[in-house]
């Protein structure tokens, strides 16, 4: 069954830094007159420190994402009576596996026994959307924001979270997911490749699906 393009229930966008989820998010809650929630990384202060040093603050930043992450979770618990649509920017499965990606063996074992404590209990997506964009590509467009944040991200940085995000996102299954080459596509700045997204969305079905803009213009 297709999703509704009416009321497409729960849709979560992600994707590396740079990307453009929480713009696309964005989009996609004022088109479906939705509920908007961001993650908003930029509350975190610890995640300057680490961009600067991996090591030093990696451990104190995943823990300020987990209990921010988990007031949203319940936040979009509580609303699923009120609100039809909601649209966020990030996806909790994902979460373990970034931790795993930047935390040491001890503190992996403290961040477990957190996340464990917490009982998240994350709700099912109607659908996921994973955009995907080459390291270079990301570099440039967080270089043209100019965040003074962001300043420590590197291209080998980034290298590692587009390898941790398309070993995660290879494997997921919970949820139809609609793989997006996003390199040359910018659906959160530009009108007409938001427009084709939106359409493709709409012929989305359960399963696993790939959306290559790119190559269907070549067509």
């Amino acid at each position: 069954m297709a999703l509704s393009s009416n009321n497409p229930g729960y849709i979560v966008v992600e994707g590396p830094i740079g990307s453009g989820k929480a713009g696309l998010a964005g989009r996609l809650a004022e088109s479906f007159d939705g509920e908007l929630i961001l993650d908003n990384p930029r509350e975190n202060p610890f995640l300057s420190r680490f961009y600067q040093n991996h090591r030093q603050a990696a451990l104190p930043s995943q823990l300020f994402l987990l209990f921010q992450r988990a007031r949203v979770l319940d936040h979009i618990r509580q609303s699923d009576l009120f609100c039809n649509v909601r649209v966020t920017d990030f996806l909790m499965d994902k979460d373990r596996l970034f931790a795993e990606h930047v935390l040491d063996r001890s503190e992996l074992a403290l961040y477990q026994q957190v996340y464990q404590t917490l009982d998240m209990n994350p709700p099912r997506p109607n659908l996921v959307i994973y955009l995907q964009a080459p390291p270079d590509v990301l570099l440039r467009r967080i270089a043209s924001r100019g965040l003074e944040t962001e300043k420590g991200i590197d291209l080998r940085y980034l290298e590692r979270l587009c390898e941790a995000y398309a070993n995660f996102f290879y494997r997921y299954d919970e949820a139809p997911l609609l793989i997006v080459n996003a390199a040359e596509f910018d659906p959160a700045q530009r009108d007409s490749d938001y427009s084709e997204l939106l359409q493709e969305i709409g012929r989305v079905r359960p399963g696993r699906q790939f959306f290559n803009p790119a190559a269907t213009s070549m067509v």
